[in-house]
């Protein structure tokens, strides 16, 4: 569960090498489906995100090196994606606390949408 050859940069500035980017990544996506769990089956966010997560975790998990996974998920270096899954994390605890699958407290203007806007 490492690297095949000892990575010493990532190339990004400010990004520094994972040590241990299987167990950091596990951890996270774990968190996010926590979270998700909370929201309601039908919301669009956990629905897809779900997916999304769900998906990576079980790549990360089913294969032995860094490079393979980062190929699979092809969504950069094991370090943005360990950066992605924080981000996400926060998003998702966001979302929980927002609730945008409640309806609005307040109905918007019939032409709130309408362009140009009437005077």
């Amino acid at each position: 569960m490492s690297y095949k050859y000892l990575k010493k940069t990532t190339g990004l500035t400010r990004l520094n090498v994972a040590k241990s980017p299987h167990y950091t990544l596990g951890v996270l996506y774990g968190k996010i489906l926590r979270t998700l769990r909370k929201m309601p089956e039908d919301a669009a966010y956990r629905k897809y995100t779900e997916q999304i997560i769900s998906n990576r975790a079980k790549i990360v998990q089913e294969t032995v090196a860094v490079e393979d996974f980062e190929k699979k998920i092809d969504c950069g270096q094991a370090e943005e994606l360990i950066l992605q899954a924080e981000n996400e994390l926060v998003l998702s605890r966001q979302m929980l606390a927002f609730k945008p699958w409640e309806s609005l407290i307040v109905k918007p203007n019939a032409d709130q949408w309408t362009w140009p806007p009437s005077k």
